[in-house]
């Protein structure tokens, strides 16, 4: 029959790592078999071994406990069903919960009141209701200390200390998590050794000592390895994992989610369960594996209908996919999960000290999207929220909490030698107590240099974020500024100069439609003036097009060149015109709209020169790209000419000029009547 208890023990801990649940019912078992009557054995007998299976539905197993006669056993039973109820129909666990404590309170059953009050506790921090968890495990603080229930009293002293750390009050936690850990040293169970160990590495994962809280995770895991505990097993190597990612360890990190993610698929433990897909997420997510980052972490949040536990890793995870979709570029993708993740802080505002790196992802996006007013909202909310962080007060509290619990583990020992040693000892435990001080010393100032260095670290790194911050904020401020200057200065060259020009063009048709003109040499001046002038527009309407743009595309300025070339046509028919652009050039690459201009004003030049000078009857454009470079090659058929000898004139001078501005190079080879080919190189 113990056996059977302890096996129904193991059907019942549902909790996770985080709280702390009644002892072994083996001995309610027990008191079971000889308080009820004959006729209730062989249910009960059979009640147990439908725990063991593990396949009984807990509402049959709800409607079996309340056929049970005794008060007493009834409510307990109660107890545990409502606790495994929390983790996975909350509604139904509220119902129980009061139905036990109203049957305990008409049997004026203390223990089992005094066990529910802990377990209402429990239900509300699991909703994130944390005002109504501190009254109700005070409430069961008191109600155990009163009635001398040391096992309970232990229960509402972790679990108020899992209240202060949901709230970010670490020193205060702790204060809780060592007494416990002193209460169950003396007369409590390695289960429950296990547990405030975890809890106590915990705080200190949440202060980034990783390598102090890792001792404390292993050391727990140990425990629940040897017990068989597959359920708080999941917990610590969680813990264990994020602590090794933090360390840098990320391919270890990522061996103990996976191990830790088998167990909790395999004993349904779905709070363990999504917290692990969260912080798997995590270190793909440090590896750069971005797509297997988003893919965790949206598991992480597909969680069934009604299923409201653990929301303050749902604050974590919200931030992260907010940094991995700007690094994807999506900002607007990663605003979404950013304001879900606002929305959470809303319902549960003692989350706001862990939000930091979800306003820092956040003032990104708005960044991206040039909203710089909300990005400078945010960018002061997570320098806010930083600094309150880590004080030196609470530097201060853990270094002054661990001593005291050293402490008064070396006085609880030196005091059992006391007992059994001969007076002839007391000379050695003297001078033992001298060395302990000097180590005690030693450490103390030891743990204060180490907390100071961590310190400066971490404000040193949050100073160069802010400095990041602002030069690219900066940096995007004059970038805007230029841009605008171009859209202005554009404008009017097309409003003043283009339309003065246009002016000119109608003015000279006005005139030779106008008047009788019969001096030929006047009628081609003006037709020439009325051609410079068109030449000058598209001219003018080439530099608005390069102004207007930070940066344009290859295939951008292949159109531009086209276009040029279709006008070249126009202008002499006889000559055959070619453009080819090679299979290696690629389409989409962007040059700066300076480069872009330079590269069009040569190939415009070559083209001229030739169709002026050459007398040609083909005329060739090729581009290609070698390796980093375009090369672009304009070649004719004419007559050509003879470099060394011919009289360099502006045009020439001016290609060269624009090649070495844009850090390219341009030669010219020419041999009379073999043609000429101008080639680029950028």
């Amino acid at each position: 029959m113990l056996y059977i208890g302890l096996a129904i023990n193991q059907f019942f801990k549902k909790a996770s790592v985080n709280f702390v649940v009644p002892k072994d019912i083996s001995i309610l078992m027990l008191f079971l078999c000889f308080k009820m009557k004959a006729k209730y054995l062989l249910f009960f007998l059979t009640l147990c071994l439908t725990f063991c299976s593990y396949s009984q539905n807990l509402d049959s197993l709800l409607i079996e406990a309340r056929e049970i006669k005794d008060d007493s056993t009834k409510i307990r039973m109660l107890n545990k069903i409502a606790f495994s109820y929390i983790f996975n129909d909350t509604n139904k666990a509220i119902q129980i919960l009061k139905e036990g404590e109203e049957l305990a309170k008409n049997a004026n059953f203390n223990f089992g009141l005094t066990e529910l009050t802990n377990t209402h506790g429990i239900y509300m921090d699991v909703l994130g209701q944390s005002d109504s968890a501190n009254y109700y495990f005070s409430k069961a603080l008191q109600l155990s200390r009163s009635h001398n229930f040391k096992s309970i009293e232990v229960m509402c002293i972790n679990n108020l200390g899992m209240f202060h750390w949901n709230r970010s009050e670490f020193d205060e936690a702790l204060h809780y998590f060592f007494e416990a850990l002193k209460m169950n040293d003396v007369e409590g169970s390695e289960k429950g050794r296990s547990i405030y160990l975890n809890n106590i590495g915990l705080i200190y994962q949440e202060m980034n000592l990783n390598d102090k809280a890792l001792k404390y995770h292993k050391e727990a895991l140990e425990i629940r390895q040897k017990l068989n505990l597959e359920k708080e097993q999941v917990a610590s190597l969680n813990n264990i994992g994020i602590n090794l990612k933090d360390l840098g360890r990320v391919d270890e990190a990522i061996n103990a989610y996976k191990k830790g993610l088998l167990i909790a698929q395999r004993t349904n433990n779905l709070i363990d369960y999504y917290r692990v897909l969260d912080n798997l997420a995590n270190a793909y997510n440090i590896n750069g594996d971005i797509t297997l980052a988003i893919e965790y972490y949206l598991k992480a949040l597909d969680k069934p209908e009604g299923y409201e536990a653990d929301q303050k890793s749902e604050l974590s995870t919200f931030s992260n996919l907010t940094s991995l979709y700007n690094e994807i570029n999506q900002p607007k993708t990663a605003l979404a999960y950013a304001n879900r993740g606002f929305d959470l802080l809303k319902k549960m505002p003692h989350l706001e000290g862990i939000s930091a790196d979800l306003n820092l992802h956040a003032a990104e996006s708005y960044y991206m999207l040039r909203n710089f007013k909300k990005a400078r909202i945010h960018t002061n909310k997570f320098i806010t929220v930083k600094d309150s962080i880590f004080s030196e007060r609470n530097a201060q509290a853990v270094a002054d909490l661990e001593v005291k619990y050293d402490t008064e583990k070396k006085e609880k020992e030196i005091l059992k030698q006391r007992a059994d040693l001969a007076e002839k000892e007391l000379t050695i435990q003297k001078k033992n107590y001298q060395v302990y001080g000097l180590l005690g010393l030693a450490f103390i100032l030891g743990l204060i240099g180490y907390l100071f260095f961590n310190q400066q670290k971490l404000k040193n790194k949050q100073l160069q974020k802010e400095n990041e911050l602002k030069d690219a904020l900066i940096k995007i401020e004059t970038q805007n500024r230029l841009q605008e200057q171009r859209l202005r200065i554009s404008r009017d060259l097309h409003d003043t100069i283009g339309a003065q020009l246009t002016f000119i063009i109608s003015s000279i048709d006005n005139l030779k439609y106008g008047f009788d003109i019969k001096d030929e040499k006047l009628t081609a001046k003006l037709n020439k003036i009325s051609e410079f002038t068109s030449e000058t527009i598209y001219e003018l309407r080439d530099t608005i097009w390069a102004m207007n743009k930070n940066e344009v595309t290859f295939e951008d300025l292949q159109t531009r060149i086209s276009n040029y070339i279709d006008k070249a046509h126009v202008y002499d028919d006889n000559i055959a015109f070619s453009f080819i652009v090679h299979d290696s050039v690629n389409q989409q690459e962007t040059l700066t709209s300076v480069e872009g201009m330079n590269i069009h004003r040569i190939i415009q030049e070559a083209i001229h020169n030739s169709l002026k000078h050459a007398s040609a009857t083909e005329i060739k454009v090729s581009i290609e790209q070698l390796k980093e470079q375009l090369k672009i090659i304009i070649s004719d058929n004419g007559k050509g000419f003879q470099i060394n000898t011919v009289e360099k004139g502006s045009g020439l001078i001016n290609m060269k000029k624009r090649a070495k501005y844009i850090g390219g190079e341009l030669a010219v080879i020419s041999e009379s009547n073999k043609g000429t080919q101008v080639i680029v190189k950028v």
